[in-house]
């Protein structure tokens, strides 16, 4: 591992144990995110940027407590796969921010449930990464879950929101496979300026802004952990397990967004949103407590 790596997985953790804790805790995070669109009633663009912008400040504090004098270094040396690396980033925050302000948060979920179908093809065109058994079971139990949403919710949302998070979920999965496929890119600084990219871009079309402290505070919050924390674990975790894996443990968010946005505002799924999203978490859980057992008996 990483001098980074090290510094956050210690001595304990195993690095494949490792990188599921933090992709695990990147869903947890990213699930929050169709909580602060409720509570933030404020514009996509707006909402793009101040995510944007506190997520690479977050990050780029990250890079120079850990690169110091060798910070400018560390962004330079991301390269041409670093900046592809960017672009999808930043291309699939935009379709995820957007999905969320005009479809349900369990529809964009459902859908961005099937990252490690996306994923695992991905993997198999571009490095010949051929899925485990166990996550290949763990995921159509989880495509099953995403069947049963799908069906017995229709109505809940919009053509266009659905449309975004489709596109969120291509572009996540390209962006796991291409952080599987070159793990020499520097995570941090490459993760700072995926958030940067959407917030310069969308800055010229912001004609609204926070109006009071509340606002400010949840809107830093929303950056910071949702964008910053949340895409540091990610890039971090998805380095150390395979691609399809990732997809599976990510795919945590499902059951949990939609939670959030029910305790806060009583936006309320539908019991076939419920069943499903209780199928995917089971799948989830019960794949990486197998691949675990696996390990530990092979010592």
């Amino acid at each position: 591992m990483t001098v980074m790596q090290n510094m956050w997985a210690g001595p304990v953790l195993e690095p494949r144990r490792f990188g599921l804790l933090l992709v695990a805790f990147s869903a947890v995070l990213w699930s929050t995110a169709g909580y602060f669109t409720r509570a933030v009633p404020i514009e996509f663009a707006a909402l793009l940027f101040w995510r944007g912008l506190f997520g690479a400040a977050t990050s780029f504090l990250f890079v120079l407590a850990t690169e110091r004098r060798r910070t400018l270094r560390a962004f330079l040396g991301i390269g041409r796969v670093g900046f592809a690396f960017c672009l999808l980033s930043g291309c699939g925050m935009a379709c995820f921010v957007a999905s969320l302000t005009l479809t349900s948060v369990a529809h964009v979920s459902i859908i961005y449930a099937a990252v490690p179908f996306v994923a695992a093809g991905l993997a198999w065109l571009a490095m010949r990464e051929r899925a485990s058994p166990a996550v290949l079971v763990a995921s159509l139990v989880a495509l099953a879950g995403v069947a049963v949403t799908v069906v017995g919710s229709s109505g809940e949302g919009s053509l266009l929101g659905d449309a975004l998070a489709l596109a969120m979920t291509v572009i996540v999965a390209a962006f796991t496979v291409l952080r599987r496929r070159f793990p020499e890119v520097p995570l941090a600084p490459a993760a700072s300026i995926s958030a940067l990219l959407p917030a310069l871009t969308v800055l010229p079309f912001v004609t609204a802004w926070p109006v009071d402290g509340r606002e400010f505070a949840l809107l830093a919050a929303f950056g910071i952990t949702n964008m910053g924390l949340a895409l540091l674990c990610f890039t971090i975790g998805a380095k150390l397990i395979p691609a399809a894996q990732t997809g599976l443990v990510s795919a945590l968010e499902t059951p949990l967004a939609p939670l959030w946005v029910w305790l806060a505002f009583g936006e309320t799924p539908r019991e076939a949103t419920l069943i499903g999203g209780a199928i995917v978490l089971v799948a989830v859980f019960a794949n990486v407590v197998w691949e675990n057992r696996g390990e530990s008996h092979g010592r």
